[in-house]
């Protein structure tokens, strides 16, 4: 296994030129990169990796150099001491089709194929593209110049604005100081929408001809706003003179911050105004707000290396959150992070093995592998949520000021932050946060009234699955009533007399109200009673962490999974998404525990058609001029437990709006779409069906649309019909790499293709890791697997099929978390299989 050398140390640049010459129709790239810095000695290396490299002049003489691939570098001999060199590398190189590097995106318009060439070079893709320093620390000025096989009404963009074109070559202007993986550019047919902010930044959107005008008007408009909010949130000027929001058609990523050129997936950035969901305009409003909240956390101020990854993308996780809450406080946008960011945090954090936030990084492959969404993003936002709730916004406000004035256009670590935050708040906040950074996991509170009738809070690791204690402790804002608001420091917190307590407050004993810190509670049977006996008064964040901290437990085999069920009638009146979303999140989990087409399945089918009876008969599947948010996000959610659940009526209706809307099924209600058509394919389906609808998904240019179509084929029950979309699953023209693992999760999770879908992926994993193999994504298909087995079959397959692998660079510990993470369902079901069916019975 390779280990990292990092080279920064014998050379520092200071400015690049890369000249870039591309060729679509060949796919050869050739370039000539100039970089001017300082070196410390005569031997120096610089990154590279696929170049052929055919000469190398220092202060124009031609000197030896060695291509060594193994440690992707570039090494070079200088003829004189150390002193300020300028580097001169030609070469040639190719695009790819990796979404990696320099690499086109595919696309038609009116039947025609098209291409746009895009860049992506996080995490260490840019060497793919020209020489350098390749590790953050080596911020330097860059000056691009681009030729390129160029046709009547093509675009060329790049981070800066575009200085001059002279011979077909394109010279933008130099950038401030910046990291090479934030360097980006793309060409291509593109549309655009510009604006200006009130600081005079001009504010952009591109995209594809593939799409309506009208689609861009969402990003700019909120783009715009976003710069203007952070602007003033920072205490801090945008410092780019502009900042273009670019959708690609082929990105592997959700989006990247590349400095005054994001690139998004265009499900990420382009929205119908006429036809787009509540919930997926939340989506791409906190995608685009996280982007723009990078361009000072993470462009302007930079991790060191890529272990203070978190200082990137937790912080920007956290401000995606609070700019759309200010922007559009009417979202009660903070709903989401309690749907998305906390449950996921929640549940991956909670297998022994895990990352913490904070991480070593040994070798290459490792630095993706960092890219943890439940660890790097959703617990370290959560992480510093904790610090915001402490420290309040003022000091948050005055800390990260002082911190950027500090660090601008160059690099920090955490410690950096810390203490910029510390002084602003005299508060000792690394301190408290350094149990929180550096190690993995995190508490459960227990809470109980002991025979002295005492309050006695205990704290100890939190663990789902076979795992040992550590002994670890945290330092604990407790964020209680009962006078509980301190930072639990102890083992062991003693509170005081409980009937004491409970009568001078008058209202049940709660920890973590408002669900900020990152801990759950077990409560006692005493003081759980009280909770749920009083939980019609709770706020709906605090209903869904009641029951979110009980199906956590009761995986953890800490209470029963069967106490969950009753629990699910008694909340799922609440007219509250979030709730609504936890409750089917419990009902869809019993699934485990009850064998397909058997009576305990009829039975939970039963259960869910009655759930979701009440909220169908309200809400149906027409939307209302006058209601809430709420009852968009909770529709969506009813009728597909009302599916599962074989409710007639709604299959009958979903069938009949299909057949309204079969001519233009995009023009269906973008809240009920995805319900209607899969409803269609899986009681109605038949080879034309299928084949029609695989037509829409590979002809729309509608992000949403497509998805819908996604999310529903896969439900169809016919076998044929199944082998006939995993026939598609190595044809990208159909199916793009980068939505092949979505596809492969939902045959895999429908019963019915299961066995297809684990048989694809173990017979083309060496074509799949050819196609998809560098990206960081890639360990992903080991993780959607292990989220759906739970059977002791299943266990043993997946043992046999990937321990092998272990010792594959950037797979290992997703091995390792995977196999306990299903041996802890194996556990789960076995334990509780009969206590949970016996549940469900019961509310027949």
């Amino acid at each position: 296994m390779a280990k990292i050398e990092r080279f920064y140390n014998l050379f520092q640049p200071e400015h690049y030129n890369v000249y870039l010459d591309i060729n679509r129709q060949t796919k050869i790239i050739h370039g000539q990169t100039t970089i001017t810095g300082q070196a410390t000695q005569t031997q120096i290396a610089v990154n590279q990796k696929g170049l052929a490299v055919s000469e190398v002049l220092a202060d124009g003489v031609a000197v030896p150099f060695e291509i060594d691939d193994e440690a992707e570098a570039l090494r070079i001999t200088l003829p004189v001491a150390p002193a300020t060199v300028t580097l001169q590398v030609t070469y040639q190189t190719k695009l790819t089709d990796s979404l990696m590097g320099i690499y086109p995106s595919y696309y038609k318009v009116d039947g025609q194929s098209k291409q746009i060439v895009g860049t992506q070079f996080e995490t260490t893709f840019a060497r793919q593209a020209f020489p350098g320093i390749d590790e953050p620390e080596a911020k330097a000025i860059f000056r691009l110049a681009i030729k390129f096989d160029e046709q009547p009404g093509e675009t060329i963009l790049a981070n800066m604005p575009e200085d001059y074109e002279a011979d077909g070559i394109h010279y933008f202007q130099p950038t401030v100081k910046m990291s090479t993986y934030l360097v980006a550019f793309a060409f291509g047919e593109l549309q655009s929408k510009l604006t200006t902010t009130t600081s005079g930044v001009q504010v952009g959107v591109f995209a594809t001809k593939a799409h309506e005008a009208k689609e861009l008007d969402f990003a700019l408009d909120l783009a715009k706003r976003s710069i203007e909010f952070y602007e003033d949130f920072y205490h801090t000027p945008y410092p780019l003179p502009n900042s273009w929001q670019l959708a690609l058609p082929d990105f592997s990523a959700g989006a990247m911050e590349n400095w005054g050129l994001v690139t998004y997936r265009e499900a990420y950035l382009l929205i119908d105004p006429e036809n787009t969901s509540f919930d997926v305009k939340r989506l791409v409003a906190t995608v685009i707000t996280h982007e723009l909240a990078h361009q000072w956390f993470g462009d302007l101020v930079t991790m060191k290396w890529w272990d203070d990854l978190w200082l990137n993308e937790s912080f920007a996780n956290m401000m995606e959150y609070v700019a759309v809450d200010a922007l559009e406080p009417t979202w009660k946008i903070w709903e989401l992070f309690q749907v998305s960011d906390v449950p996921a945090a929640l549940e991956r954090d909670a297998t022994d093995g895990v990352q913490p936030v904070h991480v070593e990084v040994r070798n290459p492959a490792e630095i993706d592998a960092l890219f943890d969404p439940a660890i790097v993003y959703a617990k370290g936002a959560r992480m510093l949520v904790m610090v915001r709730a402490l420290l309040g916004d003022d000091a948050l406000r005055a800390g990260l000021k002082q911190y950027f004035a500090d660090h601008q256009y160059g690099n920090a670590q955490g410690s950096d932050l810390w203490q910029a935050l510390e002084d602003a708040s005299g508060l000792k906040i690394g301190e408290i946060m350094h149990s929180w950074l550096e190690q993995p996991g995190y508490p459960m509170v227990h809470a109980q009234v002991n025979a002295e009738g005492q309050l006695v809070l205990t704290q100890q690791q939190f663990l789902i699955g076979a795992g040992q204690d550590q002994g670890r402790q945290w330092e604990i804002p407790l964020n209680g009533n009962y006078g509980t608001t301190k930072i639990m420091q102890e083992r062991t917190l003693t509170v005081g007399d409980y009937q004491q307590l409970r009568q001078q407050a008058g209202e049940p004993f709660r920890l973590n109200v408002g669900n900020n810190s990152h801990y759950i509670v077990k409560y006692d049977q005493t003081l759980l009673a009280d909770i749920l006996q009083h939980a019609k008064s709770l706020s709906a964040i605090d209903q869904r962490q009641i029951l979110q901290d009980l199906r956590l437990l009761a995986e953890a085999q800490q209470v029963s999974y069967a106490d969950l069920v009753p629990l699910l009638q008694k909340f799922v009146t609440s007219p509250a998404s979030i709730v609504n979303a936890e409750i089917y999140q419990i009902a869809q989990q019993l699934r485990i525990f009850v064998e397909p087409g058997s009576l305990a399945a009829r039975q939970l089918r039963m259960l869910f058609a009655a759930l979701s009876q009440a909220t169908v008969a309200r809400l149906g599947f027409v939307p209302k001029a006058d209601e809430s948010n709420d009852d968009q996000l909770v529709r969506p959610l009813a009728l597909s437990a009302a599916l599962y659940g074989k409710n007639e009526q709604v299959i009958s209706e979903a069938h009949q709006l299909f057949g309204q809307y079969q001519e233009n099924l995009a023009a269906l209600n973008a809240d009920v779409r995805e319900q209607v058509l899969q409803s269609e394919v899986e009681h109605f389906a038949n080879r034309e069906l299928v084949t029609s609808l695989l037509q829409l998904y590979q002809q729309t240019s509608n992000a949403s649309f497509k998805e819908d179509l996604r999310q529903a084929l896969p439900h169809v029950q016919d076998p044929a019909r199944l082998q006939q979309l995993v026939t598609e699953f190595k044809h990208a023209d159909v199916i793009k790499p980068q939505d092949l693992r979505a596809w492969y999760r939902g045959v895999l999770q429908n019963p019915a293709g299961e066995q297809l879908a684990w048989d694809w992926l173990r017979e083309n994993w060496d074509w799949l890791e050819a196609t998809v193999g560098g990206d960081m994504e890639f360990s992903t298909y080991i993780t959607v697997t292990a989220q759906i087995f739970h059977t002791p079959v299943r266990l043993a397959e997946f043992k046999d099929f990937f321990l092998p692998k272990i010792d594959v660079p950037g797979l290992g510990r997703e091995i390792k978390l995977d196999t306990k993470l299903i041996a802890g369902k194996v556990s789960l079901v076995e334990n509780e299989q009969k206590a949970v069916k016996l549940a469900i019975a019961a509310t027949n």
